[in-house]
C-alpha cells in the first residue's frame, strides 16, 4: 500500500432516501483516510484537523473530486475491441462481428493478454467492479478471475453457456457445459473479491436441456448470480417465439427454468409486456439498462420511469455499447430519457453507476459510496480537464451544473487515478 493513506480532495458520494429520493453526501473540503484495503473515515478538513490530524500527512488533490469508483452491471469483455463495428442490428451483429471475435479466444494466450488489457483499460475508465460475459471457453472464464484478483478487483463473471444457434466452435454440449461450469464455481466462487454468475447468452442460444442444467447448478450452487438477455430486439421476440412455443412469453423462459430472482440481472428488458415487466419487478430481478448498445443497435428506448430503482441497474454493454466510460454511458442514458419523457438528474445518473449498481449486485455494504468500512475503490476526477461550457451550466447550481457537464463532456480523460482496495491501479502523479 502507497506510504500516504490520507487525501484532501472534494468528496461526494451518492444515496437513496425513501422518502427524499436520491442525494448526493458532499464534503467541498474533506479527508478520506485508508486503512489497508478500507476507507477509515470521511470527513472534512476541519474535523479532521479538530481531532488533531497532521494536514502535512494528506496529499492535497484539490481541486479534484474523490467519488466512489464506477460499477458496471453488463458488459462483454471479448468484445471490447469491436465497438463501433459498422451497420447492423443485434442478431446480424452477433453473426458478423461478436461471433467472429469471441472465436479468437479459443487461444488460451490470446485469451489471457487480452483479459490484462481489457481490465487495465476498465480501470482507466474509473471503473473498480463489474459484472460481465467472458466466453464459452472455461480458460477466457480463468483469465478473467485471474487478471482481477492480481490487482484485488470486483468482478462477477462467468462462461457463456451456449449448445445451439451459433457457431460450432463456440457451442459446447449441455452436460459438458455444466461440467465446466461448476469447476469454475469451485475454483472461483467467492474466492477473494470473486463471484460467479451463471450466464446463459440468450434464449436464443440455451436448448432446453441446457436451460435445465442451469437451473441445476443454481440449485446447487444458491449464492451464484444469473446474468443473461431479455427482450432487446423485436426480431430477437420472434426468433424466441418460434424456438419456444410452449412459453406464454419471453420472460417465461427463463421463468420456467427459475432463473429469476434478486441475485439476477437481465440486460436490456425494453419490449416487454405489462405482464413481464410485473412479474419481473416481482422476482426482485434486476435490469440492466444499456443506453449506448440500445442506440448503437437500433434496438429501441427503455421507458426507465416504468422500473423501480430497486430493479434498476445502468450498464456499458460493450461492444454493443460504444464505450467502456460510466461517464459516457450516463451521458447515454440521460439522452434515451430525454426521448421517454423521463428527466433523469445528475445526480441519480452518477447514483446510478455507483451506489445504485452496487445494491443491484448486492455489494451495497461493500462498494459504492465513501463510507468507513467499505472497500477502498475510488476514483480521483478533474472535473473541468477539456469540458465544454465547464464555467456555467444554465439550470443548475454550480455543483450540480460542474456534475452535468462532467457526464455530459467527460470520459476516460477525467479519471487521473483509480484506486482499488486502497491501491493505485490507474494514474499517478502528474
Amino acid at each position: 500500500m502507497s506510504a500516504i493513506s490520507r487525501f484532501r480532495a472534494r468528496l461526494i458520494s451518492f444515496e437513496l432516501d425513501a422518502s427524499d429520493g436520491v442525494q448526493m453526501v458532499h464534503i467541498e473540503d474533506g479527508v478520506l483516510s485508508l486503512s489497508g484495503s478500507k476507507i477509515a473515515g470521511v470527513q472534512s478538513t476541519a474535523e479532521y484537523l479538530g481531532q488533531g490530524g497532521d494536514i502535512e500527512a494528506c496529499e492535497d488533490l484539490r481541486p479534484a473530486l474523490i467519488m466512489p469508483g464506477f460499477i458496471d452491471t453488463h458488459l462483454h469483455a471479448p468484445q471490447y475491441r469491436i465497438m463501433g463495428a459498422f451497420g447492423t442490428r443485434l442478431l446480424d451483429w452477433l453473426e458478423k462481428y461478436a461471433f467472429p471475435a469471441e472465436l479468437a479466444f479459443a487461444d488460451a494466450q490470446y485469451a489471457a493478454a487480452e483479459a490484462e488489457h481489457f481490465v487495465n483499460t476498465m480501470l482507466a475508465n474509473g471503473t473498480t467492479s463489474s459484472q460481465l460475459f467472458t466466453t464459452t471457453h472455461a480458460h477466457t472464464c480463468d483469465a478473467l478471475f485471474a487478471a482481477a484478483a492480481k490487482r484485488n478487483l470486483c468482478l462477477i463473471a462467468g462462461k457463456v453457456m451456449m449448445d445451439q444457434n451459433a457457431p460450432s466452435g463456440l457451442l459446447s454440449a449441455a452436460e459438458v457445459c455444466a461440467r465446466e461450469t461448476q469447476t469454475l464455481i469451485d475454483r472461483w466462487h467467492h474466492r477473494g473479491r470473486a463471484a460467479y454468475a451463471l450466464t446463459p447468452r440468450f434464449a436464443i442460444t440455451s436448448s432446453e436441456r441446457q436451460l435445465d442444467y442451469c437451473r441445476g447448478l443454481r440449485q446447487a450452487n444458491p449464492t451464484v448470480l444469473v446474468q443473461t438477455h431479455l427482450s432487446e430486439n423485436p426480431e430477437e421476440l420472434a426468433e424466441v417465439s418460434r424456438l419456444f412455443p410452449g412459453a406464454k412469453d419471453y420472460l417465461d423462459v427463463y421463468e420456467s427454468y427459475n432463473l429469476l430472482g434478486p441475485s439476477s440481472t437481465f440486460a436490456h428488458c425494453i419490449h416487454l409486456s405489462d405482464g413481464e415487466r410485473s412479474r419481473l419487478f416481482d422476482s426482485q430481478s434486476k435490469v440492466a439498462f444499456c443506453p449506448s448498445s440500445n442506440l448503437f443497435l437500433g434496438s429501441g428506448l427503455l421507458d426507465v420511469a416504468e422500473i423501480p430503482w430497486d430493479n434498476f441497474s445502468v450498464a456499458s454493454d460493450v461492444g454493443g455499447g460504444t464505450s467502456l466510460s460510466m461517464l459516457t454511458t450516463c451521458a447515454e442514458a440521460y439522452k434515451v430519457c430525454q426521448l421517454k419523457n423521463r428527466t433523469l438528474h445528475p445526480y441519480e445518473l452518477l447514483y446510478a453507476a455507483t451506489a445504485g449498481n452496487a445494491k443491484a449486485l448486492s455489494l451495497e455494504q461493500e462498494v459504492g459510496q465513501l463510507k468507513e468500512g467499505f472497500w477502498a475503490d475510488f476514483i480521483v476526477v478533474d472535473a473541468e480537464h477539456d469540458i465544454a461550457l465547464r464555467k456555467t451550466n444554465w439550470g443548475l447550481e454550480h455543483l450540480e451544473g460542474a456534475l452535468f457537464s462532467l457526464i455530459m463532456f467527460g470520459g476516460r480523460q477525467n479519471i487521473l487515478r483509480t484506486y482499488v482496495a486502497g491501491e493505485l491501479v490507474h494514474g499517478g502523479a502528474s
